[in-house]
């Protein structure tokens, strides 16, 4: 069965087969390995740089919509409890 793909993960296949692209690039392009070597690690360390800055973006996305399911969820229960206690129907109907 196929998934559909979240936007953060679509964006970390997509880096990830320009990471693996850009490797064998280097490594098929005509210059001695000390250069090769140290361009995969400078792209190397760029790309972990990255991949951390999009891992905290996302980590601080799901905080947001943690805390505000949260404080949805804790209003909701707070107005249901009240409608409960002075006898209406809950959730505004009649």
């Amino acid at each position: 069965m196929a998934e559909k793909c979240s936007g953060t993960g679509a964006m970390l296949s997509f880096l990830a087969g320009a990471a693996v692209g850009t490797g064998l690039a280097l490594l098929y392009a005509p210059k001695t390995g000390k250069e090769v070597r140290g361009q995969i690690t400078d792209f190397s360390n760029e790309t972990m740089t990255k991949m951390k800055g999009y891992g905290s973006q996302a980590q601080d996305k799901m905080k947001s919509f943690y805390n505000a399911g949260r404080d949805m969820f804790r209003e909701k229960r707070e107005q249901m409890s009240s409608s409960m206690e002075s006898g209406e129907e809950p959730l505004g109907r009649a």
